[in-house]
């Protein structure tokens, strides 16, 4: 195995599920159980051994960024602002230029993932087949999901091949918002704003998209009750108790 040397952190979104409380401050810096989100972000980052971090900004930036310099522990972290927002393929592209040769992590900062025996980016990184893959995303079972109510985004079959979900269909699988991916996915890529999902299809289109189903818990913080949520959970001397 080699572990990627750059992850890039998503932190430019408006945040507007959150209502009023993202009105002075960006989702990315809200707090959890004593922590913001974005810190808890790049420490999973830092704790897999990745050297550097990209944190893309765009909305309340200079608040991302005046938090980030208060930072005293790894990873090394690169900005890259948007006078835009990009959206999530429209920020990785433009990004790449900081993000080196190889596959790198993408990694939302609105998610926590307290993981299983092994850490996730580790299992991402130990599965990676650079022959084989264009995009590997970590998953997680749909029903077993916090902070989540829709119908899953893929199949996956024996093998970790993926399968977007058509129509009615209900999907075993959530996207994590945890992904290892090589510059080449980008490449032909739409220009200026575009959702990283045109590349996943491109990729499974190909047989290039593969997924780690996640053996820990996730949590999605994208509105004020999944703040409440995600803050009850951690908590409590009983974490595994409520789902």
């Amino acid at each position: 195995m080699t572990m990627p040397t750059h992850a890039m952190v998503l932190a430019a979104g408006r945040g507007t599920r959150m209502k009023a409380l993202s009105r002075n401050l960006p989702k990315p810096l809200m707090v959890v159980a004593g922590r913001t989100l974005l810190d808890r972000t790049l420490d999973r980052v830092a704790a897999a051994g990745i050297g550097t971090a990209v944190v893309n900004t765009h909305y309340l930036a200079e608040m991302v960024e005046t938090h980030i310099a208060t930072r005293r522990t790894p990873p090394e972290i690169v900005l890259s602002p948007e006078s835009a927002l990009l959206e999530t393929g429209g920020g990785v592209a433009a990004a790449l230029p900081l993000l080196g040769d190889g596959p790198f992590f993408v990694h939302n900062s609105d998610v926590i993932l307290p993981d299983g025996p092994t850490p996730s980016l580790v299992r991402l990184a130990e599965t990676w087949n650079d022959a084989a893959m264009d995009a590997l995303l970590l998953v997680h079972r749909t029903p077993h999901a916090i902070g989540y109510s829709g119908y899953g985004d893929y199949f996956v079959d024996a093998w970790g091949r993926m399968r977007r979900r058509r129509g009615h269909e209900v999907a075993p699988y959530l996207f994590t918002g945890v992904q290892l991916l090589h510059p080449r996915l980008f490449e032909g890529c739409p220009e200026g704003p575009f959702s990283l999902n045109v590349l996943y299809d491109r990729a499974q289109a190909a047989g290039r998209l593969w997924a780690v189903v996640h053996d820990g818990m996730w949590i999605h913080v994208g509105t004020p009750e999944g703040l409440q949520r995600a803050n009850r959970l951690l908590t409590s001397p009983y974490l595994f108790d409520e789902r």
